[in-house]
């Protein structure tokens, strides 16, 4: 089975764990649409995954007692030792408090408090200049407005004065 993988009798889980997705990836038969040859292959190789990647059943095929039954019942290679599921860990005392209140869980770290406490002055300060910045864009949007009038009204005053004296030096 080793040497179906391409790995050596005394490697590591994670090293014939690397060795069959190579292989699996190599030998798909998705990748090798029609070839009988390839999914045989893939076949030979997930199984010797199966064996391999589980540390029980690779103990048994070491001593030569590995069984068909045990292929058959034997789910997906962990690659770790396969120990009884652990119960999960009893619950905080917070935690029960809060469920028993009925209220919401209060959060763990108030992110917008820290970053105050550790920035404010910084956000103050571009706080600050962001109003300073919007202040002398309205001033010099003012400005503009007033120079486009302004020359404007210049212009049309200087006119109106000539007009006025052209029709004063006809009389």
């Amino acid at each position: 089975m080793s040497r179906l993988l391409g790995v050596p009798a005394t490697a590591s889980q994670a090293q014939i764990k690397a060795a069959y997705y190579a292989q699996s990836f190599r030998f798909h038969p998705d990748r090798n649409a029609g070839s009988e040859e390839a999914a045989a292959r893939f076949a030979a190789i997930s199984e010797a995954y199966l064996v391999l990647g589980s540390v029980a059943l690779r103990r048994k095929y070491d001593r030569g007692i590995l069984s068909s039954q045990d292929l058959r019942t034997a789910g997906r290679p962990s690659g770790r030792d396969e120990s009884p599921p652990r119960a999960p860990p009893p619950a905080s005392p917070r935690s029960r408090t809060v469920r028993a209140t009925g209220r919401p869980p209060q959060p763990i770290f108030d992110f917008d408090a820290f970053y105050r406490a550790h920035y404010g002055e910084q956000l103050q300060r571009e706080q600050f200049l962001r109003g300073r910045r919007e202040e002398l864009r309205k001033q010099r949007e003012q400005e503009a407005t007033k120079g486009k009038y302004g020359s404007a009204m210049e212009v049309s005053g200087l006119l109106l004065l000539l007009l006025i004296l052209g029709l004063l030096m006809r009389n």
